[in-house]
């Protein structure tokens, strides 16, 4: 398969939000990045439309169709459909006028090949009595039967595609042509380099208005109409069957878009509870007007129908019908490499998820797996990490912050903005003997401290740091760290107790203090003395009275 879809890796943010929409989980993660699987890649494009970080580029043939047009050979337009649905009030002669400015030859529309392509599913119901159709308009679908439905590839119609027919149409009538499909889906890219010889290049429509807007070409607002163009029906959910004559005796005529209805009626036809039917299948919900590369990036599937209703004409067009075997196209399975784990891994693997018990894979699809099964057998593969698993984030950080929380020998409380206890730790309920938290919890912090503090936090924004407190209706001293987080609109209260500490430095003062008064009265003694034989002592009285000043100084210093 060609590498049609590419990423950006700098722009991939880890979101899981491609994955979550792939619909068949052919995305790998590995070191925070996505990777498209090419061989299991159906090309359906929904990671492209839904990345946030427009992270999935699709890979531009621009230049490669300059080349062509270089070449002096006669190159085509072979322009889809729902042109009309992307690009509002512009008919087919406004489009011709506007690409032949680009350089190309002529514009035709891909919906002439859409009819022969449908004459082909009838001329099957009719003369070939088969037991189940399935529409291969579609390459996507055609991608999801031989990637992941090899068994339904008998009830394939080994038919072209409507860009086929209409291009090997155009090279039959000029075969010096050179031939470029124009439409909204990524999956056309690969089609065409598959199949080679048919189709010489693709774009987008966004590529297309990206080339139109670099040579300053407007498109004229302006009409036309044609009779003969029932086909133009094929881009809208159900459009086929709307062009074909439902007249085959015994058949029923299903239409089928998004790619989850089509797996469900793939597995039903597997069990072998559908006979007679002719299906069509469309990846894209609403069809190609859903396409993933319709420039508006936004659903409007009353409008877009109603665009496609309002051009198309009441009959077919008048298009000379091939012999069956040159519309016939081989379809043969593609295998995909990566195999299955046995559940004794896929149980290892659940466990190392915290998956112990049925009861804890929640499958919430948070990680873009349907289940935990599915997600275990993906990190088997090597196509997700464990680390997806945000149940499983969540409970290790929340494990991680509460073993913290409840083993700091600090107290913690955490308050809202209308102080009401919204976390308190054991250290804190500690301090201030509560039995539990539940007693606390959601309550106002009045009912338990003095709420001064965390008001004056609150009101001047500024936080305080290790201030000693006495909490007289506990006995306690504590020393308060109050921090405002503005981010989360909380009052952080981290408490130390030190009231032991407080208790020690109480006991040396009055240690202290009881020295300083044993050192007073000695000096007095001393002093009485001293008087009486001062005659005799002369300066040595002096001298004792310095020195047991000194003395007392020091002791008052402690």
């Amino acid at each position: 398969m060609s590498n049609c879809l590419t990423l950006k890796k700098s722009n991939c943010k880890n979101c899981y939000k491609c994955i979550r929409h792939c619909p068949v989980k052919s995305i790998r993660f590995s070191g925070n990045q996505a990777h498209i699987i090419d061989n299991e890649c159906i090309l359906c494009g929904q990671c492209f439309v839904v990345c946030p970080q427009n992270a999935k580029e699709i890979v531009d043939e621009t230049e490669k169709v300059k080349v062509l047009l270089q070449s002096g050979a006669p190159v085509y337009v072979s322009l889809a459909p729902s042109f009309i649905a992307n690009y509002d009030g512009v008919g087919i002669e406004a489009m011709r006028k506007a690409l032949k400015s680009l350089g190309f030859y002529d514009v035709e529309e891909t919906a002439y090949g859409a009819s022969i392509v449908k004459t082909e599913y009838e001329r099957m119901l009719k003369e070939e009595h088969r037991d189940v159709i399935i529409s291969s308009c579609c390459h996507s679908i055609n991608l999801l039967i031989q990637k992941y439905f090899p068994k339904e590839l008998p009830y394939l119609a080994d038919v072209l595609s409507p860009m086929q027919a209409h291009c090997a149409d155009i090279k039959k009538r000029n075969p010096l042509a050179k031939t470029v499909f124009i439409g909204p889906c990524v999956a056309k890219k690969d089609e065409a380099a598959h199949y080679e010889g048919l189709v010489d290049a693709v774009l987008t429509f966004e590529e297309l208005t990206a080339w139109l807007k670099a040579e300053n070409i407007e498109l004229e607002q302006k009409m036309d109409a044609n009779e003969n163009s029932r086909a133009r029906f094929f881009p809208t959910a159900g459009g086929i069957l709307k062009t074909m004559a439902q007249n085959e005796p015994g058949y029923t005529y299903i239409a089928l878009d998004g790619v989850e209805n089509c797996i469900a009626a793939l597995r039903e036809i597997e069990s072998g509870s559908i006979h007679h039917c002719f299906i069509e299948m469309s990846a894209c919900v609403g069809s190609c007007v859903g396409g993933p590369v319709m420039e508006k990036y936004h659903r409007s599937p009353v409008k877009d129908y109603k665009a496609v209703a309002s051009f198309a004409g009441p009959r077919d067009f008048d298009a000379e019908q091939p012999e069956p075997l040159a519309l016939r196209k081989a379809f043969t399975s593609i295998e995909r490499k990566l195999q299955p784990p046995t559940d004794t891994e896929i149980q290892s693997i659940l466990r190392q998820m915290g998956k112990f018990k049925p009861s804890d894979e929640l499958n919430c699809g948070s990680c873009g797996y349907n289940t935990c099964r599915e997600k275990a057998i993906a990190i088997y593969q090597g196509k997700a990490e464990i680390s997806m698993c945000l149940p499983f984030l969540k409970d290790k950080a929340e494990s991680f912050s509460d073993n913290i929380v409840n083993n700091t020998p600090n107290g913690l409380i955490v308050l809202n903005e209308d102080l009401e206890v919204q976390q308190i730790n054991n250290a804190a309920r500690k301090i201030m003997n509560i039995r539990s938290a539940s007693d606390v919890l959601g309550e106002p912090v009045i009912r338990i401290l003095d709420p001064k503090v965390y008001l004056d936090v609150l009101h001047s924004g500024r936080g305080v740091q290790d201030q000693r407190t006495y909490l007289a209706e506990y006995q306690k001293y504590i020393e308060q760290t109050v921090v405002y987080d503005k981010d989360y609109h909380v009052l952080i209260s981290i408490m130390r107790d030190v009231t032991d500490e407080e208790t020690e430095r109480e006991k040396k003062e009055n240690i202290s203090r009881q020295t300083v008064e044993i050192a007073d009265k000695v000096v007095d003694k001393q002093m009485r003395i001293v008087q009486e034989i001062a005659s005799l002592l002369g300066e040595t009285a002096a001298e004792t009275k310095i020195a047991l000043t000194k003395l007392k100084e020091s002791i008052s210093d402690e």
